[in-house]
């Protein structure tokens, strides 16, 4: 299990809503809050950090316990996406 520390706001109820964490040594700001669920007893956030990737942190309360529950990184909406067959291991080549 990932090492992950959560600091978060609270306001009309406590860990209402994360502003940093530190995950595996490294800290990260929250930018955005861009979705939130709701389970019993345990909430989900999917935030996009300073970084530009996006993380989904779930807060078990009764535990008071968070843990990474996805990771999903940052890329740029001009890219091409890649897949499996573009790309070739070295020493082989590929006809155009």
């Amino acid at each position: 299990m990932l090492d992950i520390r959560v600091e978060c706001y609270a306001g009309c109820r406590a860990d209402e809503r994360p502003l940093r964490f530190v995950l595996c040594g490294r800290s990260f700001e929250v930018a955005e809050v861009e979705d939130r669920w709701y389970s019993p007893g345990i909430t989900y956030f999917r935030v996009r950090a300073t970084d530009g990737n996006f993380y989904v942190l779930r807060h078990d309360e009764g535990m008071d316990v968070w843990t990474l529950d996805a990771f999903r990184a940052f890329r740029e909406p001009s890219l091409p996406a890649v897949s499996a067959g573009d790309i070739s291991s070295p020493g082989s080549s590929r006809a155009s």
